[in-house]
């Protein structure tokens, strides 16, 4: 009789999953059937074209099909060493086979048998010979040769044909495969079956099945995508807001002491409307290092004030926190904005005066770190909360502060460019504004790439940098030295060990992400302040950190950061009227890793160089350790998929736009794969 398992069952149902071979499917990240049938293949191997022996190019892996033209020899080379030796011929020629250390071979041959034998065979002048190939019986072929043969990530412990076998026994076993595609979305896009798809995803008869199910199953994996943002965003946009009656800006544009970009005041703009529509803002703005964000920010607390209201800007860190209540009392205070400043480090005085003039009202706009958030911080009319570099910040953390208004508006900034496609599906419950113009006088970063052989004449350009009176960054990848890379990492710890013995006559300073907090902001003041020339720091400098003074940005081992990270770390210079300079070193000898720095060499555009790095990395390095909250793409590429997002979305909106709670029937299956989606991950989507 047999057996009968759901998709949600542990892998231990299957005949032969033990304890230890659960193990080896964990590690790839399968506990249930579900997660196996979704573990697809990532290159296939055509075995089904049988080649004589003369016929197979030198290096070349292919299917023979050859008789064993005598006994299996085992031979003992040297302890823990075992060769089985096969002569096998068919009309074309002979070919030497051997197995090392799998001695069992030796009785699995009869002499005058015909075989099928796949693997590379190498010419050693008119002599062929092929290593630990994989055979079969000619006259049972079909397992191991004969056919399409999925190539498997792996772990130790799990053979492609151990896999393959655990997804046959799984497809056998599932009386139903769930099909969270309704069938009028199936029928309109042309699309197979779910069973047919993953059947062949993996036991494919040819490569025209391959592509259909490929297609079948990423249009299905961004549609649920789509489909679970979609109705976030629905249920997000219901909420009401509160509705400023208050819009006129010309006094604020006339009090600036420069014209805004074009792009500045388009997204002023798009979230004025929102702060006027009744409902709850919740937008997300975008824009590229230098770009300007935070007076699109400053905008939008002079309407909160002139409507009566409070407003709270949340930055990640105590510097960032001084240098935005800086640069917004000079733009607003002068408009009438009391503007004030809660952080972690000021007296019990100091904070007890802050607190008591938000809750009094006294206070139209509050710059804070995560002091904001604290319990015994109360608001008067709290009626905006604006979060600096978003993806520093837990959703949690956002939710905490907004929790101190009534449903107040909630604007998002992000100096990370992200491309538009990658963005509507990371931030779907949101809208989003992008400034994609620079203000004008904004400094050109130089930016060259360069191994250990520079190493002489950049210590001598920081030495003529840092006596002209300017500052260095020098950013490393790693805290401390890491002995297990093949490439040693040059740590910020000993990397500024190292420059203090370099240059005796300059003051060094170090900082990274293990020291505490009034540590680390002591160091980083002390380079804001000028009293240290050179900082070494690992990427804790990436967000936001205003040095004008600063004009030469070193970055160790760049072959280990992203591009949009480079990016970030190229944009800490430049900032003030100094020419400045980015120097990426590496000594990655992989064409791939130079091409990258190249790449960042040649343009200072972000959103192209998102791009590039999305294409290059995809969206889980997007941000590094998924930050951005999106489950793992099993099958689907946001960046080489964007027609079928594209398709998926519009698909997505009309089905939920004819029934908004996926009650009916034909949209049961993507109900449950929602509900699921949202439980695995209730932090993100909260």
């Amino acid at each position: 009789m047999r057996q009968c398992f759901t998709l949600r069952a542990p892998v231990t149902v299957l005949q032969g999953v033990g304890e230890k071979k659960a193990q080896a499917f964990a590690r790839l990240g399968i506990e249930t059937l579900g997660d196996l049938l979704c573990h697809f293949p990532r290159d296939y191997e055509d075995r089904s074209h049988v080649l004589p022996i003369a016929a197979v190019p030198a290096g070349e892996a292919a299917c023979i099909r050859a008789m064993a033209a005598g006994e299996a020899r085992l031979t003992r080379v040297r302890r823990g060493m075992e060769l089985v030796r096969l002569r096998a011929v068919d009309d074309t020629g002979a070919v030497e086979i051997t197995f090392f250390n799998q001695s069992y071979r030796k009785d699995q041959f009869r002499t005058g048998e015909t075989y099928l034998f796949y693997g590379r065979i190498e010419h050693n002048g008119a002599r062929r010979t092929m290593t630990n190939p994989e055979f079969e019986p000619a006259d049972a072929a079909g397992q191991v040769t004969g056919r399409l043969v999925p190539v498997y990530p792996l772990t130790a412990g799990l053979s492609g044909r151990m896999l393959s076998a655990a997804v046959r026994q799984t497809l056998d076993g599932c009386a139903e495969v769930p099909d969270a595609l309704p069938e009028p979305v199936r029928a309109a896009c042309g699309l197979c079956p779910a069973r047919e798809a993953f059947e062949q995803i993996h036991f494919p008869t040819d490569l025209a099945a391959v592509s259909r199910a490929r297609e079948r199953l990423i249009f299905e994996e961004l549609f649920v995508l789509a489909a679970a943002l979609e109705q976030l965003r629905g249920q997000r946009a219901a909420q009401p807001g509160v509705r400023y009656t208050q819009t006129d800006l010309s006094a604020f544009f006339a009090a600036l002491p420069f014209a805004p970009t074009g792009a500045q005041r388009r997204a002023i703009a798009q979230a004025a409307d929102d702060l006027c529509s009744g409902r709850a803002m919740n937008r997300l703005v975008q824009g590229d290092v230098g770009s300007g964000k935070t007076l699109v920010a400053a905008a939008l607390a002079y309407l909160t004030q002139q409507n009566g209201l409070q407003a709270a800007f949340m930055a990640p860190t105590e510097i960032l926190a001084a240098q935005h209540f800086e640069t917004l009392s000079a733009l607003l205070a002068p408009l009438g904005v009391r503007v004030g400043r809660l952080t972690g480090s000021m007296t019990a005085a100091e904070k007890r005066r802050a607190r008591q003039a938000l809750a009094a009202g006294e206070t139209d706009l509050v710059v804070g770190t995560h002091a904001l958030i604290s319990g015994d911080v109360t608001f008067a009319r709290l009626a905006l909360v604006i979060a600096d570099e978003q993806h520093r910040f837990g959703v949690g953390q956002r939710a905490a502060l907004a929790a101190k208004g009534r449903q107040p508006h909630v604007l998002i900034m992000s100096a990370t460019p992200i491309p538009r496609t990658l963005a509507l599906m990371i931030y779907a419950d949101l809208d989003v504004s992008i400034i994609d113009e620079l203000p004008p006088g904004r400094q050109k970063v130089d930016t060259f790439a360069v191994d250990s052989s520079y190493r002489p004449r950049l210590e001598a350009f920081i030495r003529k940098l840092v006596g002209e009176g300017r500052q260095v960054f020098v950013v490393c990848p790693a805290i401390e030295e890491n002995e297990t890379l093949a490439t040693p990492l040059r740590s910020a710890v000993e990397h500024a060990r190292a420059l203090s013995e370099t240059f005796p006559e300059l003051r060094v300073g170090c900082v990274h992400g293990k020291m505490k907090p009034k540590e680390k902001d002591a160091a980083m003041a002390a380079f804001v302040s000028g009293e240290t020339d050179i900082l070494v720091s690992t990427t804790v400098v990436e967000v936001g950190v205003d040095v004008p003074n600063a004009a030469l940005m070193i970055v160790e081992n760049a072959e280990r950061f992203g591009l949009s990270q480079l990016h970030q770390l190229r944009g800490r210079v430049g900032r003030g009227s100094h020419k400045s300079y980015c120097v990426l070193c590496s000594d990655a000898k992989g064409e791939t890793a130079r091409a990258r720095l190249r790449a960042l060499c040649k343009t200072s555009d972000g959103f192209r160089i998102s791009e590039e790095d999305l294409r290059l990395r995809g969206p889980g390095d997007f941000f590094g350790a998924r930050q951005h909250g999106l489950p793992a793409m099993h099958i689907a590429g946001l960046c080489t998929d964007t027609r079928v997002l594209q398709q998926a979305q519009q698909a997505a909106r009309a089905v939920l736009a004819r029934d908004a709670a996926l009650q009916a029937p034909e949209n049961a299956g993507l109900r449950r794969r929602i509900e699921a989606l949202f439980a695995a991950r209730a932090q993100t989507f909260s």
